[in-house]
């Protein structure tokens, strides 16, 4: 019977870039199915997202360090490895994997810098758009305003001003979402790069599997923001995973045409999985006196990351 390393190599060929192509298409598809699982689980307790939030937590721990930091090491400890020597210097074994490692946590965190400034640019332009929406409706609003009160205006325009900021926070949450989404593309994108289709594999199921209460939350999020249910549960799936399918294409061939960097790739999107894990994922899940819960399914997640390593391995 054939491995599911051998099924996966039949069906979509031993190309390691198409081979990226497939893996960010799975884990992208992966997201879009907990954003549309808002259509069946219509009204998820924090409680609940906590508990999910918390699972893929375990799994991204168990993963970064499974499929990524030990194999990039190893990869760099090996003898047939021809490391970078800037100044003489041979970059082996653990240092390239640091190298990357704490690139992939600078650029994460430079990422949430900059997403801090995405709040203003949307909030003006939502103002700028409800000024020519508010011109081009003036008269309509006239004609109502004779029976409308000035308590009962300031309380629409009480109304709208909170419509607008409960938007901008699913805009933002979507935006982290997706820069979160980068690393996690790249490196299902390097484990193909690297050809070991086993270790990728695995890669791949377990970022696909905590993508799906990553496109949960984000739903849940824009329709507590008033957003339509069906319509933004495909939007988001789509706009917080696409990200992935380019991300994990580029992973595949920047290792295949230049092998060295690989160990460099690993640490890299180990270390931006990492960062989002101790900066978002987890407080987010202990800031609702759900801790124990959290933790607890994160212990699941883990276990269960472990259990498909071997099993697949």
């Amino acid at each position: 019977m054939p491995s599911i390393a051998e099924l996966f190599i039949d069906i979509v060929g031993p190309n390691p870039v198409l081979q990226g192509l497939a893996g960010g298409i799975v884990i992208a598809f992966m997201n879009l199915l907990g954003a549309v699982l808002v259509l069946i689980w219509r009204n998820p307790t924090e409680r609940s997202l906590d508990g999910a939030l918390g699972f893929a937590a375990g799994v991204m721990l168990s993963a970064s360090f499974m499929s990524l930091l030990l194999p990039g090491i190893d990869f760099a400890s090996d003898p047939a490895y021809r490391p970078f020597t800037p100044g003489g210097v041979e970059l082996a074994g653990i240092t390239p994997v640091l190298i990357g490692f704490g690139l992939g946590v600078i650029l994460l965190d430079q990422g949430e810098r900059w997403v801090q400034y995405v709040g203003p640019l949307i909030s003006g332009e939502l103002t700028d758009r409800a000024e020519s929406d508010g011109g081009e409706g003036t008269d309509d609003w006239q004609r109502s305003s004779d029976s409308v009160s000035d308590g009962g205006i300031k309380r629409a325009g009480a109304m709208v001003e909170q419509a607008d900021s409960r938007v901008v926070g699913v805009l933002l949450f979507t935006v982290a979402i997706t820069l979160h989404n980068m690393p996690e593309g790249l490196a299902v994108g390097v484990g193909f790069g690297s050809g070991d289709v086993t270790n990728a594999i695995g890669l791949m199921l377990a970022i696909g599997i905590q993508n799906i209460p990553e496109g949960l939350a984000v739903s849940v999020a824009a329709i507590n923001a008033g957003l339509g249910r069906t319509y933004y549960a495909a939007v988001a799936g789509i706009r917080a995973g696409i990200v992935e399918i380019p991300l994990a294409v580029f992973g595949a061939w920047a290792v295949v045409a230049a092998a060295p960097l690989l160990p460099y790739a690993m640490g890299f999107a180990a270390g931006g999985m990492l960062y989002v894990l101790g900066d978002e994922i987890i407080p987010e899940t202990h800031a609702h006196g759900h801790e124990r819960l959290a933790t607890l399914t994160m212990m699941g997640g883990a276990i269960v990351m472990l259990t498909l390593d071997v099993l697949l391995g």
